[in-house]
């Protein structure tokens, strides 16, 4: 029985000591008293809005807004939006649970936002840029685009950063920043056709009509190339040694033109050598002119001067 009350009156004791622990005042925010109990409270409401703000997102990217008619890119903004929202909710809840006033904290933000605000300045940027890029879209998620000199296509867009994987597979992170204050080519914005331009050489000595003939055979044969708008064949140039030929058509989804490109090109080297038509190496035409002999006068020069001259060449 002896030791049963003392396991008792440890185990009150020990609930007693955490109990004290938890709910010591550690700092005092004007009015609130804040302690370990209100900061652990305060943490798990973040985790919880945070964990739920990402479930409602993929609820509404995967099961909600797939039900009505709207574009992937208008889908994504709607989600990422919602969980902004959410955990902005999240913050103002948290606070107001714990009894911390917030028009308090203003001031103090106020203060701390002159101080760090030097130093977070591309990451503001970035923030801002993030909310420029989700309500103007300029880009959406899956978009072809070309930013810095590189293509990929936009993954993810989050709040500081674009997430874009390029065509060889590899994922690269771009500021929010880029899309606003740099020139971006975006293949995929508002229509995903793509006129594809197919550059070819012929010889001078070919048959033209064969030629055209030949090429669009390719376009109508290839079953990427669209039928509307007409694929069109153009004599861009006059080459140096060839015919500067030129095919345009058009493809349905921008992302394949490398495909595409391939395609056409190995059909146009099937088609000609079918049609018995050149593609020149590079060349150059080279005229030789003959010489003319041209008489030779010689003056006979006088004694003083050879031997003026013989001097000059032993000098």
């Amino acid at each position: 029985m002896e030791d049963g009350n003392f396991f008792e009156q440890s185990y009150s004791e020990i609930i007693s000591s955490a109990h004290d622990l938890l709910t010591t005042t550690l700092f005092q925010l004007q009015e609130t008293q804040v302690s370990l109990l209100t900061l652990i409270i305060f943490l798990l409401f973040l985790i919880a809005f945070g964990f739920a703000s990402k479930v409602i997102k993929k609820m509404l990217l995967n099961r909600v807004l797939t039900r009505f008619e709207i574009e992937s890119g208008l889908r994504y903004t709607l989600a990422r939006v919602s969980q902004y929202i959410i955990v902005t909710i999240g913050v103002l809840v948290s606070f107001q649970f714990i009894g911390i006033d917030l028009s308090s904290l203003a001031v103090i933000f106020g203060f701390l936002s002159v101080g760090i605000g030097f130093g977070l300045q591309n990451i503001t940027s970035n923030f801002i840029s993030g909310l420029i890029v989700l309500f103007e879209r300029p880009i959406s998620v899956g978009d072809r685009v070309v930013v810095a000199g590189i293509e990929g296509d936009v993954l993810e867009i989050n709040i500081r950063a674009t997430k874009i994987r390029t065509l060889n597979k590899v994922s690269i992170i771009v500021p929010n920043s880029e899309f606003v204050s740099s020139n971006v080519i975006n293949y995929s914005h508002g229509d995903p056709e793509y006129r594809l331009d197919v550059d070819v050489g012929v010889g001078y000595g070919s048959d033209l009509d064969a030629v055209l003939k030949a090429l669009r055979e390719v376009a109508d044969e290839n079953k990427n190339v669209l039928k509307n708008p007409e694929p069109q064949v153009h004599l861009v140039s006059f080459g140096d040694s060839a015919w500067e030929m030129q095919l345009r058509v058009w493809i349905p989804d921008v992302k394949r033109y490398p495909i595409v490109r391939n395609e056409i090109n190995q059909a146009i080297v099937k088609k000609f050598r079918e049609h018995d038509i050149e593609i020149p190496f590079p060349q150059r035409d080279l005229h030789m002119r003959s010489s003319v002999d041209l008489p030779v006068r010689q003056q006979k020069m006088e004694p003083s001067q050879e031997n003026q001259s013989e001097e000059e060449k032993s000098q």
